[in-house]
This record gives C-alpha cells, sequence and structure tokens, in this order.
C-alpha cells in the first residue's frame, strides 16, 4: 500500500467519485437533448427540452466545481507541506453542496419552473430565470456559502505552509470564482444590465479565473510526472496567467456587440478577444516542453497523455474554435447559432473536463493506496482518453457544419428561409453527433471501469522457474 505524503489529502477522494458520477449524468442528459433535437417529442412532458437542457448544463458547471474542489484538497497539502486546516469541514461541505445539488436536480424535473421559482422564494429575491443561472435562490446562497467556507479552509491551510507559484495562482483562481458569482444575484429590470453582468459570471469564470485554476492544476500534475525543476515550470505558468488575465478580462467585451453597449466594445471585444487563443497555445506548448524535458519517465502514462491532451484540445476548442465566430463581422452572422454551441463543447471539454480528468487519473491511484493504476487498468484508460476525444472532435465537426449551414441558409442567401425549415434541413448532422455522443458515453464508461481493472495474473509455463520474492 502507498501512503499519501499527507493524510488529509485523503479527503479529495468523496469529491472526484462525485465529480465523476455527476459527469454520467450530465452525459446521459446530453443524449437526451441530443435525441429530442431530432425526436421533438422524446420523454415529453415527463423531462422537456428546457428542462433537459438545465440539467444538462448545470451538472457539467457542478461536477467541474466538485472536480476543482477535490484537486486543491489533492494537491495544496502537498504544495504547502502542511495537512489540511480542517478535514472536517471538508467532508460537511461535501455533503453540502451534494445534497444542495441533487435537491435542485430533482426540483427541475419534478415540479414546472414557474412552481419551482415560488416554492423557493424567488419573489424574495428574482434571481431565476436566467441561463446558466437558473438554480433556484436556495441553491445560490447554499453555492456561497460552500464556497466561502471552502476558501477559508484552502486559505488558512496556505497561509501556516509553504507558499508557491502553483498554490497562489489556484488561489487567486478560486477568489475569483467565488467573487465573480455573488453577480448572479444581481438581476436588474434593464434588459442591457442584466446581459452586461450576467457575462461576468459566465464569461470571466470560464475565460477568466477557470483558466487560472486549471494551468495550476497542469502545473503541478506536470510538476509531479516530469520532475521539471519547479523555477521553469513556475516560469511557464507566470505567462499564461498574465495572458489569460489580459486576454480574457477584457476580451469579455466581444459578448457586448449586440446587447446595446457602447460602440467601443466592438473594438476592445475583437481585438483582445482575437488574442485569447495566446494562453491556450502557451499551455499547449507549456505541455509539450515539460514531458520532453523530463527527467523521469513517470509510471502513470495515462495522467501523461491526459495533461497532453488537456493543452492541445484547449487550445482547439478555447482557442481555434472561439477565434472562428469571435469577430464582430463574422458574429454578426454566427451569433446564436450552431457554431456557437460547438465551440462551447470542444471548449469546455478540452479545457476543464480534461484538467479535472487529469488530476483524476493522478491522484485517485494513489487515494486508493497504489501508486499507479496497473498496465491492464492504464491501457483502458488511454483507450478511454481516445474514444472521449475523438468522439467529442467528431460532435464538434458535426455541429461545426450544421451551423454553417444554418448560418447560410438562415441569414445570408437573399431570400432566408424561417428557422424551423432550416433545422429539418440538418437533421442528418444532429444524428451524427447524437451517435458520437453515444461513443462518448461508452468512453466514458470504459474510464470509470478502469480504475477498477486489474492485470491478468501471469501462469507459469512448465520448467520456468518463478523469482524468489523479496
Amino acid at each position: 500500500m502507498t501512503q499519501l505524503p499527507y493524510k488529509s489529502q485523503a479527503v479529495a477522494k468523496p469529491y472526484f467519485m462525485a465529480a465523476i458520477a455527476l459527469f454520467v449524468g450530465q452525459i446521459l442528459f446530453g443524449l437526451i437533448l441530443g435525441l429530442q433535437y431530432v425526436i421533438g417529442d422524446f420523454l415529453f412532458p415527463a423531462i422537456p427540452f428546457n428542462v433537459a437542457r438545465m440539467v444538462h448544463t448545470n451538472l457539467l458547471i457542478v461536477w467541474l466545481l466538485f472536480g476543482f474542489m477535490g484537486a486543491a484538497y489533492y494537491l495544496v497539502p502537498e504544495e504547502t507541506e502542511t495537512e489540511l486546516h480542517s478535514p472536517l469541514l471538508a467532508h460537511v461541505l461535501f455533503w453540502v453542496f451534494l445534497i444542495a445539488g441533487v435537491l435542485t436536480v430533482v426540483g427541475y424535473l419534478a415540479v414546472p419552473y414557474a412552481t419551482l421559482a415560488q416554492m423557493t422564494g424567488n419573489d424574495l429575491l428574482e434571481t431565476m430565470g436566467r441561463e446558466f443561472l437558473e438554480q433556484p435562490l436556495p441553491t445560490k446562497v447554499g453555492i456561497v456559502v460552500v464556497a466561502l467556507a471552502f476558501l477559508y479552509n484552502i486559505g488558512m491551510t496556505i497561509l501556516k505552509g509553504r507558499k508557491t507559484a502553483i498554490t497562489m495562482i489556484l488561489l487567486i483562481g478560486l477568489i475569483g470564482l467565488a467573487v465573480l458569482f455573488l453577480f448572479a444575484f444581481y438581476n436588474p429590470s434593464n434588459l442591457v444590465k442584466d446581459k452586461y453582468f450576467w457575462w461576468w459570471v459566465v464569461h470571466l469564470w470560464v475565460e477568466g479565473v477557470w483558466e487560472l485554476i486549471m494551468a495550476a492544476i497542469l502545473g503541478f500534475v506536470l510538476l509531479k510526472v516530469t520532475g521539471v525543476d519547479r523555477e521553469v515550470i513556475e516560469k511557464w505558468l507566470y505567462v499564461i496567467v498574465t495572458l489569460a488575465l489580459v486576454t480574457g478580462i477584457i476580451g469579455t467585451g466581444h459578448h457586448y456587440y449586440w446587447i446595446g453597449a457602447p460602440a467601443y466594445w466592438q473594438w476592445w471585444g475583437g481585438i483582445f478577444s482575437a488574442l485569447e487563443p495566446l494562453p491556450f497555445f502557451a499551455m499547449t506548448v507549456f505541455c509539450f516542453n515539460m514531458v520532453n524535458r523530463r527527467r523521469r519517465q513517470h509510471p502513470n502514462k495515462a495522467a501523461t497523455l491526459w495533461a497532453l491532451g488537456t493543452g492541445v484540445m484547449a487550445f482547439l476548442g478555447a482557442g481555434v474554435w472561439g477565434f472562428l465566430h469571435t469577430l464582430a463581422p463574422i458574429n454578426y452572422y454566427t451569433h446564436g447559432s450552431q457554431i456557437t454551441a460547438a465551440h462551447g463543447h470542444l471548449a469546455f471539454y478540452g479545457a476543464y473536463v480534461m484538467v479535472v480528468l487529469t488530476i483524476i487519473s493522478y491522484a485517485m491511484p494513489m487515494l486508493r493506496g497504489r501508486e499507479v493504476n496497473p498496465e491492464r487498468a492504464q491501457v483502458l484508460e488511454m483507450w478511454s482518453f481516445w474514444l472521449m476525444t475523438v468522439s467529442m472532435v467528431f460532435i464538434t465537426l458535426f455541429l461545426t457544419a450544421a451551423g454553417i449551414l444554418q448560418v447560410w441558409l438562415q441569414r445570408i442567401i437573399p431570400n432566408p428561409q424561417p428557422f424551423i425549415e432550416v433545422q429539418n434541413q440538418l437533421v442528418l448532422f444532429y444524428w451524427l453527433r447524437w451517435l458520437s455522443g453515444v461513443v462518448f458515453l461508452i468512453g466514458l464508461v470504459v474510464y470509470i471501469y478502469s480504475f477498477f481493472a486489474k492485470d491478468k495474473p501471469q501462469t507459469v509455463e512448465a520448467g520456468e522457474v518463478q523469482p524468489a520474492m523479496t
């Protein structure tokens, strides 16, 4: 049995397990949505499209937060060289967050959304009804409480231990995550102001502070699997974080093109959002550079593969596919089309899904008392990597093709066609997208199974002498 460097790192295990369980739920609801695109009354009225979409996107956010919290609880004790400030608080927060998340999903599925709003006090403070921020008021309050208590736990641990660039970048990202979510409570009646500050949560989370969390997690894993000097990794992290903050914060303006904000946002948003691929490109170069310079061949080959894949897919999804439609003259036609969905799927998978799977791949074997998974388990995990990654690439390509055709037929040709008529002509792409989603689910099942796979016992041939046990 391999002992953890610090006993309190074991707190991360239930967070990782909950993250994967919720990830499965998210993909199942994604497949339901995919079928509803082509079979309009599938599971209606039990699970209407709007409800399935809420559950799909909310589960994504919640399970990624579980993954981030588990990653912090695992890496912070090791980086600070001290035990977690309060493992008990971490366990309590786990159950509070999990129960709140499950009850919220049950609420979405059990009662109409308007009824849920009445039941949860939305008339006291109206926060519901906005995309990605559909959570009832008690859930939003619970998220804030959990985030603040989690920050206290991590912050106190960092204060009493060694300070490193990885923990400082992670802490800044976590503080930003908690603070920016407070704008979910601000719901002005003016629609322009509403959308203006709505992006402060949605954009500045995923294209700002989440990138800091991602960089810290990736830096930690690469430090462990490559043995490269900490100073080299820290210099790369400073460059990546600076690029991410400068381009991500000002690049928020590319969401302000069509909401009534001042016209200067077309310039600011256009220029800086065009630069947003840079931190992801730097992250890709960083990953491959560190692996090429490694001083040891770490036995966890699967974790190394996930780390390299994160850099590449984040650059493609968040960088390249983001840039494809970020400039105002292009976004004028593509806004709200399936091209947006293509970018969203590949960006979230490449950047945040893969980095959480990277830290789980690295840490979970040690949380289970072994240095790495057996060889057969790692082979299965690497198969899962390729199944999920390739299928997500195809999902993105099919959605991109659907988006291009949609934009052409609905917005560019001299006699644009109605929305529904255009959708009927995209059915083939939607079926192909759904089939790719089924392959993705198979890859996820293989990933989960890999943690339980064992090497086959070796048979001793006649006359062969077994080596003595030492």
